[in-house]
Parts: C-alpha cells; structure tokens; sequence
C-alpha cells in the first residue's frame, strides 16, 4: 500500500485531502506543519509528500530542501500564491508538481496516480539494466547516477529527463514534447519548466565535471549528444 504525507496547516484541506487519498486505497499520515515531518519521513519512508508551501515555523521550501538533501522521494507542492516565480522556485528546489490552491482534489488524485504510474514504469524489469552516456552510468534497477564512481543525486523529474534523453540520445525534443513526457499532461505550455530541469541537470553533471552534453537547440528544444 502506497504511503501519502499530507503536510498543511488548514485543518479542512487535510480532511478532505484524507478522505480523497484514502478513498483511493492509500495509507495517508496528516501534519499541520512541517517540523516533524522530516524525522517521520526517514522512519516511515512515505512514497509521496503532499506540502503546503506557506506553514508556520517550517514552511514547504525549507523543509524540501531538507528532504532533497537526503532523498528523492516525489513531492507535491500546493500553495495559495499563484505568481510564476513561486511555482518555478518550487520545481527548482526539487518539487515534482504544484498545484494552486483552491485545487480539485480530484485532480490531486490524477497528478499522483500520474507519478506513481512513471515511477513503477521506470523500475519494471526489463532486459536493459544500464545506460551509459560519456563518463556518466545510470542504473536503470536501483535509479542510480554515477559519474567516476560517485553517485550524483537527482530529483525524480531531473533523473527521468536525463534517462530520457539518453535513452534517445541524438535526437531533438521540443519543450512542449519534453513537457508532455516529464509530467504526462499539458503544463500550460509552461516551458519555463523544461529549461529549469535542463540548467539544474547541467549544473549537476558540471559539478562533477561530467563530459556529458545537454545540448539547446535554439528555437526548438534540446537533445544530450552522443
């Protein structure tokens, strides 16, 4: 049974959120903030966060940061500000979505089944183990990263493009194209989000000084060349 954290400090939206969820046939652990979470988070090892950004005394971007720096289990931001940049800087610090509230808890629903389906596809067994792309490895089994023997960490949106675009290395993608895989529906058109992913895996493979390219195709969109 999938394993939900419901991380918000309105105490209606977490009572709907819980009867959504486990209507759904999943197991849901309720916070009305976020300073708890993190200890509960490596104890319980939940499959998915549902964060409110705006909490008292540990609000949803700190405590991501937190989890990023140890895992990359998905989380999904909901939040009352709607501007461009609090949705970018959301997805930059490691979020997975992000929805504005007042949301569709049904649509909550659809955006979780979502990952859970991109998650269990990408770990189905299948004859291929590994790629290789320059001096990078990608365990395809353990969704692990490594470059020189050392494991470079990406979040789940950043390890799914870069398997991607390996996997089709060579081969131009369009934002909008890249959009529809990443996040399995339309974002708005949104492709600020597509080049957000890219400059956060280039800082990644740079930080560990990777020959692998992740090349702009100017007024269409990117591929990693072979």
């Amino acid at each position: 049974m999938k394993h939900v954290f419901v991380v918000d400090d309105e105490q209606n939206i977490r009572d709907i959120l819980q009867k959504y969820i486990e209507n759904e046939g999943y197991k849901v652990t309720l916070f009305s903030d976020g300073r708890q979470v993190y200890e509960e988070m490596l104890r319980l090892k939940p499959d998915l966060l549902v964060i409110d950004i705006m909490m008292p005394h540990l609000d949803g971007l700190e405590l991501c940061k937190k989890i990023r720096a140890v895992s990359d289990v998905p989380i999904i931001f909901v939040s009352a500000r709607d501007g461009e940049f609090d949705r970018i800087l959301g997805l930059e610090l490691g979020g997975d979505d992000y929805l504005t509230k007042p949301f569709s808890p049904r649509e909550l629903m659809v955006r979780m089944k979502n990952i859970f389906k991109r998650l269990e596809k990408s770990t189905a067994v299948t004859t291929l183990q590994t790629l290789s792309i320059r001096d990078v490895t990608i365990d395809l089994e353990r969704r692990y990263i490594e470059r020189d023997g050392q494991e470079i960490r990406f979040t789940t949106k950043e390890y799914e493009l870069l398997v991607f675009l390996t996997k089709n290395k060579g081969k131009p993608y369009t934002r909008d194209e890249l959009l529809e895989f990443i996040w399995g529906y339309e974002y708005a058109g949104d492709g600020r989000l597509v080049d957000d992913l890219v400059k956060r895996i280039r800082k990644k493979l740079d930080q560990h000084q990777s020959l692998v390219e992740l090349s702009t195709i100017w007024g269409y969109g990117y591929r990693i060349n072979e």
